[in-house]
C-alpha cells in the first residue's frame, strides 16, 4: 500500500513527466524571471505606480499654479420682479414693482507672482440691465475694456516661497521612493522565490530519502532473515521508512502552501506547472564602502526627506515671525470703463479708472502669543534639526555594515557549496560502507542528517546573496554591476 502511494505521490509532483497521459506543461522560472515578473504586475508594483502617479500630478498641480490661469465668469441671466423702495425725483420714496434682468460677464487672467507672494490679473467685462416695463424694455451697458490689477501683501508670509522650495524635493523623494519601492518588490520577490525552491528541493531531498531508506528496509530484511543483523537494527530501519515517508507527504503540504503564496504575490493564477531554477551564477562584485555611502545620500528617499523636514522646519519658523509682527496689503486696480443705453457705444471714448487701498495691521497686546509661537516654531525647528542628525548617524553606519556583510556573502556561499559536495560525497560513501556491512545504522544516519543539512545550508547561503545583492541595491540606488545609478523608467 506505501508503494502504492508513493508512485501516485510521484504522479503529481510538479515537472514529472513520467506519464503520457501529464499534458500539463512546465515552466522553468529562473530568479531573474520572477524578479522581472514581480516588477511588473505583482500587486505590489501596481500600487507603487499608482503611489507615485499621485505625487506626480500634485507637482504638476504645483507648477500649474504660476502659470497665467484664464476663467470666464458669467450671468446669462438674472431675473428679479419684486416690489422694491424707490427714490423718486421729488425726493419722496414710495414702493415701486419693477422687473430687472441682468446679464454679466467677465473675462480674468490671474498670474501668481511667485518671489513677492502677490497676484497679478487683467480682466475685461461687460454687464447689461433690462428695465421691463408695461409697455417698453430699456436696456444699458456698462463695459470694462481692460482692468489691470495688482494685489500684494508686504510683510506677510510667503507661502509660494516656500513651495518653490519644498515641492521639487518632496517630488524628488517620490521619484527616488518609487526606485526604492520596486527594489523592494525585487527583495520580496527573492524571498518568496526561495521559499518555493526550499520547498522544491524538500522534496526532491525527501523523495531521494524515501528511495534510499526503502531500499535499505529491504536489504535489512534479507540480512535480519539471515540472523546477520539486530531487530533492533531493522526496526530502526523501518522507522527510517516511516519517517521518510511522513517528510515526503510534509514536504508536498508545504510546497503546495509555497506555490499558493508565490502566484498570491505575482498575481497569477496557476494554470500550469512552475519549477524553479536555482541560480548557478554570481556576479564577483566588490561594493567599494565610499562609492555606497555617496550613492546612498544623494538618492535615498528617507535622506531627501530629511532635507524636506528641515526646509519645511525653517518655514513654520518664517510663518510664526510674520504673524507676529506688522502686516499690509497693497491693492491697485487701473483700467477704463464706460456706460451706454446702446452696446456698441458702451465701448466708445472710455474712462479712465484708478484704485489703491493699503491696508495695515498691527498687534498692539497679544500678551506674549506671537513670541511664544516663534519660540515654539524655533524649539521645533532645533529638534528636527537634532532627529536629521541622528538618522543621518545612523544610516551612515547601516550602509558600512551592509557593505561589509555584503562583501563577505560571497565567500561563505562558496563555503557553503563545497559543504554541500563533501556532505553529499561522504554519504555515498557511508552508504556503499553500510551495504556491505562495515558500519552500524547509526553512522548511515548521522551522514543522511548532515548530508540534507548542507543542502539545506547552501541553498540559505545562496538565498542571503542574493537577498544581499538586490539589498545593495535599494541601500544606494545603485546598479554595481554597470556602474551607474538606478533610474526611474516609469511612465505617467
Amino acid at each position: 500500500m506505501r508503494k502504492i502511494l508513493f508512485l501516485l505521490s510521484l504522479f503529481f509532483l510538479p515537472g514529472f513527466s513520467g506519464s503520457a497521459t501529464n499534458q500539463t506543461e512546465t515552466n522553468y522560472l529562473s530568479l531573474e524571471d520572477v524578479v522581472k515578473a514581480a516588477r511588473e504586475n505583482s500587486p505590489e508594483a501596481q500600487m507603487a505606480r499608482h503611489r507615485f502617479r499621485g505625487s506626480y500630478w500634485q507637482f504638476r498641480s504645483f507648477r500649474a499654479q504660476y502659470l497665467p490661469h484664464l476663467r470666464f465668469d458669467a450671468t446669462i441671466p438674472n431675473l428679479n420682479r419684486n416690489i422694491s423702495a424707490i427714490t423718486l425725483p421729488d425726493g419722496s420714496d414710495a414702493f415701486i414693482r419693477r422687473s430687472l434682468a441682468t446679464s454679466s460677464g467677465n473675462l480674468t487672467i490671474n498670474q501668481t507672482v511667485g518671489l513677492t507672494g502677490g497676484q497679478l490679473f487683467i480682466s475685461s467685462g461687460l454687464q447689461r440691465i433690462d428695465l421691463i416695463r408695461d409697455d417698453k424694455t430699456e436696456a444699458s451697458y456698462l463695459a470694462t475694456p481692460i482692468n489691470i490689477g495688482f494685489s500684494q501683501p508686504l510683510f506677510a508670509y510667503n507661502p509660494y516661497k516656500w513651495e518653490r522650495k519644498v515641492e521639487p524635493k518632496r517630488y524628488k523623494e517620490a521619484e527616488r521612493k518609487y526606485i526604492d519601492d520596486m527594489e523592494a518588490i525585487s527583495i520580496m520577490a527573492t524571498n518568496i522565490f526561495f521559499d518555493l525552491l526550499l520547498a522544491q528541493m524538500n522534496i526532491e531531498i525527501n523523495k531521494v530519502n524515501l528511495n534510499s531508506n526503502d531500499t535499505l528496509f529491504q536489504i535489512a530484511k534479507g540480512r535480519y532473515s539471515l540472523g546477520r543483523i539486530a531487530e533492533n537494527e531493522l526496526l530502526q530501519m523501518e522507522l527510517n521508512l516511516l519517517n521518510s515517508e511522513a517528510n515526503y507527504e510534509q514536504s508536498l503540504i508545504d510546497y503546495e502552501a509555497a506555490m499558493f503564496r508565490f502566484m498570491s504575490f505575482l498575481g497569477i493564477e496557476r494554470t500550469e506547472n512552475i519549477e524553479l531554477i536555482p541560480p548557478d551564477n554570481i556576479h564577483n562584485i566588490m561594493v567599494d564602502a565610499t562609492l555606497a555611502m555617496e550613492e546612498a545620500k544623494r538618492n535615498r528617499p528617507d535622506i531627501i526627506a530629511q532635507q524636506r523636514y528641515l526646509i519645511e522646519a525653517e518655514s513654520e519658523v518664517s510663518r510664526a515671525k510674520a504673524e507676529s509682527r506688522m502686516n499690509a496689503n497693497l491693492f491697485a486696480v487701473l483700467g477704463y470703463t464706460q456706460s451706454a443705453e446702446h452696446f456698441e457705444d458702451a465701448y466708445k471714448n472710455p474712462l479712465d479708472q484708478q484704485q489703491v487701498s493699503v491696508g495695515v495691521s498691527v498687534p498692539i497686546v497679544d500678551w506674549g502669543v506671537g513670541k511664544g509661537r516663534v519660540k515654539m516654531a524655533e524649539s521645533n525647528q532645533e529638534l528636527v534639526q537634532t532627529t536629521v542628525n541622528q538618522a543621518l548617524n545612523d544610516f551612515e553606519q547601516e550602509v558600512f555594515l551592509k557593505v561589509m556583510e555584503f562583501n563577505m556573502l560571497e565567500n561563505q556561499l562558496e563555503i557553503a557549496r563545497k559543504a554541500d559536495l563533501i556532505a553529499e560525497k561522504r554519504y555515498e560513501v557511508t552508504k556503499q560502507r553500510f551495504l556491505i556491512g562495515r558500519i552500524d545504522i547509526i553512522e548511515l544516519n548521522m551522514a543522511i542528517e548532515e548530508k540534507d543539512r548542507a543542502k539545506q545550508r547552501y541553498f540559505s547561503a545562496l538565498r542571503a546573496y542574493w537577498r544581499g545583492f538586490y539589498e545593495m541595491r535599494r541601500l544606494t540606488h545603485y546598479d554595481f554591476l554597470n556602474d551607474k545609478p538606478i533610474d526611474s523608467d516609469f511612465e505617467i
